[in-house]
């Protein structure tokens, strides 16, 4: 079985699938996809992230305000995340972190991403960490505040930064970026991760893999993610899938079954 760690549900395109988001994660299953973390980036989309979950048991939810989201009325406090969070169907608190690529200003995302490591320390919950162009910050913080656990999702940084998120406790996710025929430093890194430190995702709707880049993404293409990364270590789609999605399963401290059906 395989498990995308990292869509937005609530943002797919849903109109090949008449508008009907079971319709999508049952084609999902067909190609061995079995559960899905259905990742929050605003608060006031939280509700529909997590009456999502409530509604199927093969997804989970999280809570978090995402690095480049700026109109809000009012920024999180680490006990606002706290009582959002604390809810069995919320496994992490994310996504949050540091993304310079758009923003020059970076005090607020900061400030921000620490409250974030607060109510997961608190809550005892892992982080989704998304981090653009702002490595050596990334890493200061989960150091300076002692990040537990979590996640380096999306990933697309070097080598380095790899090691040195593993050695804080972190897991490293590929998403469909690591298809891309332009992507072989990445793919290097996807090479060489320790297989018990590594997770998969689509970040759907967006970065649809090879060969569906440019379009719409959706969770059914995590197999693409999977197929691509066992071709570079030579093994097999099974394998990899047994080993990520038992990764995800404690990472994230959830029971999902046994299945090698992929």
């Amino acid at each position: 079985m395989l498990v995308d760690s990292h869509c937005h549900l609530d943002q797919l395109n849903l109109q090949p699938y008449n508008n009907d988001l079971s319709h999508a994660l049952e084609h999902a299953q067909k190609n061995g996809v079995g559960h899905f973390l259905c990742v929050c980036i605003t608060l006031r989309d939280f509700p529909t992230v997590l009456h999502l979950a409530k509604s199927y048991d093969n997804v989970s939810a999280t809570v978090g305000l995402h690095p480049n989201e700026k109109d809000i009325d009012h920024e999180p406090t680490a006990a606002d995340l706290i009582a959002l969070g604390d809810d069995p169907k919320v496994i992490a608190i994310g996504e949050t972190g540091l993304d310079y690529y758009r923003t020059e200003k970076t005090e607020w995302q900061q400030a921000r991403f620490r409250q974030h490591i607060h109510a997961a320390k608190t809550l005892e919950k892992p982080l989704i960490v998304h981090s653009r162009q702002a490595k050596e910050d990334t890493l200061r913080i989960l150091q300076e505040e002692a990040a537990v656990s979590g996640v380096l999702h999306c990933f697309t940084e070097d080598w380095e930064m790899a090691v040195k998120a593993m050695d804080l406790g972190f897991y490293i996710s590929f998403s469909g970026i690591v298809t891309f025929q332009n992507a072989k430093n990445l793919q290097a890194v996807a090479k060489k991760i320790p297989l018990d430190r590594m997770l998969i995702e689509t970040d759907s709707p967006y970065l649809a893999p090879h060969p569906y880049r440019g379009q719409s993404n959706e969770p059914a293409y995590v197999r693409f993610v999977a197929e691509c990364i066992a071709a570079l270590r030579g093994i097999t789609v099974a394998e990899l899938a047994e080993a990520t999605t038992h990764n995800f399963c404690t990472l994230f401290k959830v029971n999902l079954g046994k299945s090698n059906d992929v």
